[in-house]
């Protein structure tokens, strides 16, 4: 087959799927949806005039035969640690361009590992194309430009609500794995609660860290080689965190697992339409030299769902103009770290400026 010029959306019947698609009809995009199920994808493909391909991806000539219809692939389906490999692996076989929207550490660094690979293939493989990681990829980029000799970076993350189905059964599968930061370079994973307090605009509000993308890309964005997450502190991710190192362990055996997402697959899909539109998301961004010198900023933006189809389909859209970096990458150094500023309803502020 000859490719289209078009682009395939896969997992476009989930929460976040849903939401790109119909993104991307109302841009006046035409993305072929993909996902396991034919009977889920005819509805959604029906309403928006688009067409459709039904396969799972471990149907390797289905998958390969779609990629070659398309320049690139959004991958929207997670869990990323079980979906990446398989998709990547493909898109290298086929020539194609690989962007998802995962946060998670361990596939971030998994095809950064992939670098020669794709950029032989002529190929970006380009993760965390929306609210993990492009704003705070930006605002890590931003932070490094105005101290170029910092050594620490410490991002906070505050004003997130409601989560999909899909981000939720990511966070059961990470309850075992611990809290990781960067180190020296090196990713390490975190003894105990490493808790602190952050003035999103309101006053002081306690933050725990967490595993948060950043502690892969933020680190190829920008070498600065101590890096932590922290969130703002809710009642159920410092419980989630809090739980014994017995539970943990527990709670990552394989019936276990299977019993806390079947509990969740009978929550909402996810944030409803007036959450999503009267929601927001602060971060702060510190970095710091050895010296001690500090620098801040705040970035406000939409709330991540929304952002996540803004900029998922605008990376798509310079991908398909042929605005890309063979290799991978990650949002700022394909794109710049002003990049997130270009959306509606972002700001960014420098708090000592």
């Amino acid at each position: 087959m000859t490719r289209t010029g078009k682009f395939l959306i896969y997992g476009a019947t989930g929460y976040t799927g849903k939401l790109t698609a119909r993104a991307a009809k109302a841009q006046g995009l035409t993305p072929i949806l993909a996902g396991r199920s034919a009977e889920k994808l005819k509805p959604l493909a029906d309403e928006l005039g688009l067409e459709s391909r039904a396969f799972d991806l471990a149907e390797t000539e289905k998958l390969d035969a779609a990629l070659n219809e398309v320049e690139m692939v959004l991958h929207i389906a997670g869990p990323f640690s079980a979906t990446s490999k398989p998709m990547a692996d493909a898109c290298l076989r086929t020539k194609t361009h690989y962007l998802d929207i995962t946060g998670e550490v361990d596939v971030f660094e998994s095809l950064a590992a992939r670098d020669a690979e794709a950029r032989k293939a002529g190929v970006m493989l380009l993760p965390g194309v929306g609210f993990d990681v492009v704003p705070s990829d930006c605002l890590a980029a931003h932070i490094k430009r105005r101290l170029p000799d910092a050594e620490n970076l410490i991002m906070y993350i505050g004003g997130l609500s409601g989560v999909s189905r899909g981000t939720a059964k990511t966070m059961v599968e990470g309850v075992a794995k611990g809290t990781v930061t960067r180190r020296n370079g090196d990713i390490e994973t975190l003894d105990g609660l490493h808790e602190d307090l952050c003035d999103f605009g309101a006053g002081p509000k306690p933050t725990i860290a967490v595993s948060w993308g950043d502690i892969s890309t933020a680190w190829h964005s920008t070498k600065i080689p101590n890096i932590e997450v922290h969130f703002e502190v809710t009642p159920e991710l410092k419980g989630m965190l809090t739980l014994p190192a017995f539970v943990k362990w527990f709670l990552g055996l394989a019936l276990p697992q299977m019993i806390l997402k079947r509990q969740i697959d009978r929550q909402p899909e996810g944030p409803t339409d007036a959450q999503r539109q009267s929601g927001n998301a602060v971060l702060i961004g510190v970095g710091r030299n050895a010296k001690g010198d500090t620098v801040r900023t705040r970035l406000r933006t939409p709330e991540g769902y929304s952002l996540t189809a803004l900029t998922g389909l605008a990376i798509a859209k310079r991908v398909l103009a042929g605005d890309f970096k063979a290799g991978f990458q990650t949002p700022s150094l394909a794109y710049g770290a002003d990049f997130i500023t270009t959306f509606p309803g972002v700001t960014r502020e420098d708090l000592n400026a």
